[in-house]
């Protein structure tokens, strides 16, 4: 899974012998269930997919996933984006009518990216709505703890300092660091016995963790997203909030022992100064942006919740 960065291209690729596919491009199954044995674990998007079934939408049909290679930024990801272009065409042409984004997490960053791509008059022919669910417009702070130590999700048959080798080679997890538009700038991120680190820090850090490939791809990807230019299409923010989220961390023994988990808000994994930053964009488009707080919804069970579904109703079935 590990991925080889290149200092020359930029680019990065697979081991030699290793060829990693994403499997479903225009269905929904790999995006229904993150396990494919289907244990309520493992469950992702499934819950908002079959109240669409309920509702009268058709799986591959008239509701489809596009799934991507969640370690590359979108820089590294072109191809990728041509397909998401040609997948909404032909669905709003065979609607007869504009179609509803609906992202989660990451994925808002992605499609945040690919609608800057577009031209304004794109977007009024063939999109209705964006659904951010769970946006971490500016970063999240637990991308570097992931770097410095490894995060093994609580998976405990894991070592993170195991899983850190191919964690530190995804490029998405650098393109999530906190951005300096958002975070307080004294704000540390990172203390250890010998050195504190800010927004301001990074290539020093990278430097401490002996990972300079990382401040490498963390100059490549900043640029991508930094400015959240406003999608220019109408906008609904739904983010969870009241859940301990982790914003900065202390080592004792700096990178390769567990740190205490400095907390504040937000949803478990997304900080909450970061799934806000849509506000922003009510002054700066004229297509509505409306903001949408999830009290006590921790990341991923926002998905799963009837408050999330019956929303993402209301703005299917909207004139």
């Amino acid at each position: 899974m590990r991925l080889l960065y290149n200092r020359t291209t930029h680019l990065t690729e697979a081991p030699p012998g290793v060829d990693v596919r994403v499997p479903g491009f225009g269905k929904t199954y790999s995006l229904e269930y993150l396990d494919p044995s289907k244990r309520s674990v493992g469950m992702y998007f499934f819950t908002i997919v079959q109240a669409l079934v309920d509702w009268g939408y058709t799986r591959d049909d008239d509701v489809r996933g596009a799934p991507y290679d969640w370690r590359k930024a979108p820089n590294e990801n072109k191809e990728y984006f041509l397909h998401l272009q040609q997948m909404i065409e032909e669905m709003a042409n065979k609607a007869g009518g504009p179609v509803v984004l609906i992202a989660h997490s990451m994925g808002n960053m992605y499609t945040l990216y690919f609608l800057n791509q577009q031209p304004q008059a794109w977007k009024d022919r063939y999109i209705k709505a964006f659904v951010s669910l769970g946006p971490p417009w500016a970063g999240v702070a637990k991308t570097l703890r992931v770097m410095a130590t490894g995060d093994n999700n609580r998976i405990p048959v894991i070592s993170p300092l195991k899983i850190r080798t191919q964690q530190r080679t995804a490029v998405s997890t650098v393109w999530l660091f906190p951005y300096a538009h958002t975070w307080p700038k004294d704000m540390v991120l990172v203390s250890t016995p010998n050195a504190s680190y800010t927004v301001q820090d990074y290539q020093r850090f990278f430097k401490d963790i002996d990972y300079e490939d990382g401040w490498a791809m963390r100059e490549d990807t900043e640029p991508l997203v930094s400015a959240l230019q406003p999608p220019g299409v109408p906008v609904h923010c739904v983010y969870g909030s009241g859940i301990p989220t982790p914003q900065g961390y202390n080592y004792t023994n700096f990178p390769d022992v567990d740190p205490t988990v400095i907390n504040g808000d937000g949803d478990g994994t997304v900080n909450l100064l970061s799934a806000i930053q849509c506000k922003r964009w009510k002054s700066q488009q004229t297509k509505p942006v409306h903001m949408f707080e999830l009290p006590g919804n921790e990341h991923v069970a926002m998905l799963l919740n009837i408050t999330t579904v019956n929303y993402i109703h209301d703005v299917l079935f909207s004139p």
